[in-house]
């Protein structure tokens, strides 16, 4: 059908690719930064501090964390908007939010943390509401993602910047062949050994292949309303980092 969506190389009904995200990250929530470390080599956590850091969030500040998962980015981002910021961490996920809710209050971080289960094509906020809006290795995940930007861009306040960490397209040539044998091989692999769920794995390594490139992403960004969109290619563009504000 022609409102069909991509669910990695398969074609689904909209409503399905919500469930079955649902069901993926449901059954990884446990094991999922032990997965993130191991298929990152750790590097994930440099690609994070990155982000975080070209934000540019300052105390005081409000922020929205999408796909905010297991509570990683909010970890680095509650010292820099100290105690009078304030940090929305929203999922459409349960398992995930509760996973990153407890790994934060085992942290000691709590007050000005927020947890809200929603869907980043319908936030229940009103217009201009954060300094800053965030999402992490969240938005390939989205089904309808023009209308999650648009969402994104509505609720930012005049002069506030969305921020996009997210699998990308390398741009070397030479190393795409071994990525993709390292995603379609060793992904699938680690998922069966260390989570018992191979599938879900494969899953996310094709949904990085559908997820737009650079560029079509910067234009999608343009389309929902934000102006100064640029990238930063990260390990010659296995990762990319959007940014556009609301002007």
């Amino acid at each position: 059908m022609s409102d069909d969506v991509d669910f990695g190389y398969r074609k689904v009904s909209p409503d399905e690719k919500t469930r079955r995200v649902q069901d993926v990250f449901d059954s990884v929530a446990s094991r999922y930064d032990l997965m993130n470390d191991l298929m990152s080599a750790g590097v994930h956590r440099l690609w994070k501090r990155y982000f975080v850091e070209k934000a540019g969030i300052r105390a005081g500040q409000s922020v929205l964390d999408l796909a905010g998962g297991t509570g990683d980015i909010a970890r680095l981002m509650a010292p820099k908007v100290g105690r009078n910021g304030t940090i929305v961490i929203a999922d459409i996920n349960d398992s995930m939010l509760r996973e990153g809710r407890s790994r934060l209050l085992d942290g000691g971080l709590s007050g000005n943390l927020h947890y809200l289960q929603v869907n980043a094509e319908e936030l229940p906020f009103a217009d201009d509401t954060f300094n800053c809006v965030t999402i992490a290795f969240g938005l390939r995940n989205v089904t309808d993602k023009d209308k999650a930007l648009r969402e994104m861009h509505r609720v930012l306040k005049i002069g506030g910047r969305a921020m996009i960490l997210e699998f990308s397209h390398p741009t070397v040539p030479a190393l795409r062949a071994a990525y993709d044998a390292y995603s379609f091989r060793v992904l699938p692999a680690l998922g069966r050994l260390v989570a018992g769920d191979a599938d879900s794995y494969r899953y996310l390594a094709e949904s990085i292949r559908m997820h737009p490139d650079q560029e079509t992403l910067r234009e999608m960004m343009e389309t929902a309303g934000f102006e100064r969109c640029s990238y930063d290619n990260l390990n010659a563009g296995i990762v990319a980092v959007h940014s556009g504000y609301r002007l």
